[in-house]
């Protein structure tokens, strides 16, 4: 009688440990309602992968899936954890930038450049990254970006000045 219920425990046990994993590996597949998956350059919307890199004290590194959408004046970047969460949202237009990181918690900046400086210790080009998505050549001060691997969706740039330096690295969904 006792081993039948040991049996039975460690079934149920095991039933519920699988279920759950199922569940985190499905959990693990989702993306944000809205997402189209590939990037649509002509409606100013594109999706993948970015990281960071920021050779700071102590150094920092961050990846994550992305949707931008808009244009360099005014538009929309949500990063997405590989789990599929929404990690933040950050909107900019002229003179004020916001960075959501849900909860109801706002962050208000006087620009993007300001709020992307605060949120990963360096100030992202995203004006220059609009162009580089394109495959234009933009420039930015300190900025250098490889475009060579462009036709295969991959960009990346590095920045020497102003310090800490920092390599961004970004692959679109194709």
């Amino acid at each position: 009688m006792l081993l039948l219920a040991r049996l039975r425990s460690a079934f149920f046990s095991g039933c519920l440990a699988a279920t759950f994993l199922a569940t985190f590996l499905i959990a693990g597949c989702a993306h944000p309602s809205g997402t189209k998956g590939l990037s649509d350059p002509e409606n100013g919307f594109w999706t993948g992968r970015l990281s960071l890199q920021v050779y700071s004290e102590p150094a920092q590194s961050f990846s994550a899936s992305f949707e931008l959408k808009g244009r360099p004046e005014r538009g929309e970047l949500t990063l997405i954890s590989p789990l599929g969460n929404v990690l933040g949202v950050l909107r900019w237009s002229p003179g004020e930038a916001i960075l959501d990181s849900g909860n109801e918690k706002l962050q208000h900046y006087p620009s993007i450049d300001a709020l992307t400086e605060q949120a990963t210790g360096a100030a992202l080009p995203l004006v220059a990254l609009f162009g580089w998505l394109q495959g234009d050549h933009a420039s930015v001060n300190g900025w250098s970006a490889d475009l060579s691997r462009h036709s295969e969706g991959r960009i990346s740039a590095k920045r020497a000045q102003p310090t800490p330096a920092a390599d961004l690295r970004v692959v679109l969904d194709q």
